[in-house]
């Protein structure tokens, strides 16, 4: 199983539903236009296909406060950042460090998405992770961290995060209830 997790309106929904078009077509072909989106209030469950099944599970970000009743049985994280929004980043960086110190997350790989890179913003995402000091959380988080920054609207940097999702998912490891 597969976490994506983020802030209200960093493009989580818009993102699983590229993915799972991306990995219908191989990894390639044209998107097309971004479909409709709606926030999401509650959880999605999304199956992608990369040479086996992942099972990824949006959770809206208006339910940041009961995030942790879905960390059993979490192989990944994704947690995704608006790289167009730096007044948001501080409140990211909370969650953030919380999802990082979660004990039953100590397992998980996470990948930090920097989203809406197309949009125009006054800070690069170099600052912003300067500014978050990210390669500290980094070097003391116990989880293998990897960053990526994309645009789920125009798909930039999407087929990287389908790769990152396919090797880390690679491994037959079992959590237990028996779930990949």
């Amino acid at each position: 199983m597969c976490l994506l997790l983020g802030a209200s309106g960093v493009g989580k929904t818009l993102l699983v539903k590229r993915l799972q078009k991306l990995s219908s077509g191989n990894g390639k072909g044209d998107l097309g236009d971004a479909p409709p989106t709606r926030p999401t209030v509650g959880t999605n469950l999304t199956d992608i296909v990369v040479q086996r099944k992942i099972t990824i599970r949006e959770l809206g970000g208006c339910m940041g406060p009961i995030w942790s009743s879905y960390f059993g049985n979490c192989h990944s994280l994704l947690f995704m950042m608006d790289a167009a929004n730096p007044t948001q980043l501080s409140a990211s960086c909370v969650q953030l460090l919380g999802l990082l110190s979660a004990e039953q997350l100590a397992e998980a790989s996470v990948l930090i998405l920097f989203n809406k890179i197309d949009l125009p913003c006054y800070m690069t995402v170099d600052e912003m992770k300067s500014l978050i000091r990210l390669p500290d959380i980094i070097a003391c988080a116990k989880q293998n961290i990897t960053t990526a920054e994309i645009s789920a609207q125009k798909g930039t940097g999407l087929s990287e995060v389908l790769r990152w999702l396919q090797d880390t998912h690679r491994t037959d490891r079992r959590l237990p209830g028996g779930e990949p």
